[in-house]
């Protein structure tokens, strides 16, 4: 491939996927979309400080995707979103080759379907992918990548798959996507080097321009052979995301809400607050897996340990730690409210993993700053691509891009 691909970015959150793709040099960012402000902040200061963007404020587009006309072509003085030209100024004369992103997956994670008394069946969020459907039928790029939770494979919120849905509007737009995507596109992402236990959906799909190829025979090649080939032999584990991190002690005596030594000046790396109940329980889980003892190695031993420190009765188990030679537990944007499932496995530091610690298991670069709240870095980071996933996807694309274009010439 001796040009750069043009790309749009769709719901593009803090940016991790579209980070892995710039990491590569093989894209081209014509625009990115995203609703939420403190995203939008935190991408373009990567961009520009990263990139040496200078036109990322205006590349990066802050507006609700549903209203996709004006998206499109600009809005004017809104309360909310100010003014912009819109996508269709920014994209110009130029061809889309890539257009990617992942609508929000809360409607569609089993997590959320569990809490929710609806099963998230009349959550706006389960359709937004209309949206996506919208700009790509606008644009027709030649391929497109859309990201998602396992939970979209089973999603059924309008007695209709919502998979199904998507692959019909694809399909009615002239896109191939693979026919077993359960087969083919969940993608267990510590095969490809993330130090943490995260399944997603990958869908890939083809613009389809000759009635004489065989798309799903090029979609397979895609999944079983060229994105294969960027498979780790030996799989990251938490000490290799983590150790090399300066260690957190908490405090001898509690100040208000300051607990620990937050005096580490790297960025996102300090502890939230830990009363010491919490501390207590902290060091003792992680006590127990260091010296062997086990006696916390099941759900209900979990449950009565929170009942005997809370006096709450519940009927999950709260606690995790991380196990230092494993990767993992996923992070999720739920680490916004509390951290009780992602507890350090030092037990001497006897609390939660922080902002830092949570972009490193996401693969952020050190160089990525989380300059936000903490509820709002927590939740960009869980609810992101990891970008060392993204940086071998968009290395892998352009070859793929590049054999549908030789079979097309073959048979034209």
């Amino acid at each position: 491939m001796a040009k750069k691909l043009n790309n749009i970015e769709l719901f593009a959150g803090v940016g991790g996927l579209l980070d892995g793709f710039e990491q590569t040099g093989n894209y081209n960012l014509l625009g990115a979309v995203e609703w939420l402000k403190p995203q939008v902040r935190t991408l373009i200061n990567r961009l520009e400080t990263k990139y040496g963007d200078q036109n990322a404020t205006n590349k990066i587009l802050n507006f609700d995707i549903q209203r996709t006309d004006e998206l499109l072509k600009g809005w004017e003085n809104d309360d909310e979103f100010g003014t912009s030209k819109g996508l269709d100024n920014l994209v110009g004369n130029n061809s889309v080759d890539v257009i990617s992103g992942g609508p929000p997956c809360q409607a569609y994670s089993l997590a959320g379907r569990i809490r929710d008394t609806n099963g998230m069946k009349d959550d706006y969020r389960n359709f937004l992918f209309e949206a996506y459907i919208k700009i790509v039928a606008h644009y027709r790029p030649k391929v497109i990548v859309f990201e998602n939770v396992e939970g979209i494979l089973s999603a059924i919120p309008t007695g209709e798959k919502i998979i199904d849905l998507i692959r019909t509007s694809f399909n009615d737009i002239d896109y191939e996507i693979i026919n077993d995507l359960r087969q083919h596109a969940l993608i267990d992402l510590t095969e490809y080097g993330v130090p943490q236990k995260r399944k997603r959906v990958i869908i890939v799909g083809v613009r389809k321009d000759s009635s004489a190829i065989d798309y799903q025979c090029l979609l397979r090649s895609f999944y079983n052979n060229i994105l294969v080939s960027m498979k780790v032999s030996k799989k990251n584990t938490v000490k290799d995301a983590l150790a090399d991190l300066p260690p957190i002690y908490p405090l001898k005596e509690q100040v208000a809400k300051k607990a620990y030594e937050n005096n580490s000046c790297i960025n996102g790396h300090y502890s939230r607050f830990h009363s010491k109940r919490d501390q207590g329980i902290f060091y003792e889980l992680a006590n127990d897996i260091e010296i062997g003892g086990n006696k916390y190695s099941n759900a209900d031993a979990l449950i009565e340990l929170y009942y005997e420190r809370t006096g709450k009765k519940t009927n999950v188990h709260k606690y995790h730690v991380l196990r230092w030679d494993e990767p993992s537990n996923t992070i999720p944007a739920h680490l916004k409210k509390d951290g009780l499932r992602h507890i350090h496995p030092d037990p001497k530091q006897r609390r939660s993993i922080t902002i830092r610690e949570a972009a490193r298991l996401q693969t952020f670069d050190d160089d990525f700053e989380f300059n936000e709240a903490m509820v709002a870095n927590f939740e960009m980071i869980g609810n992101a691509v990891p970008p060392l996933f993204a940086y071998k996807l968009g290395e892998v694309l352009p070859i793929f891009m590049d054999l549908i274009e030789s079979e097309e010439k073959r048979l034209d």
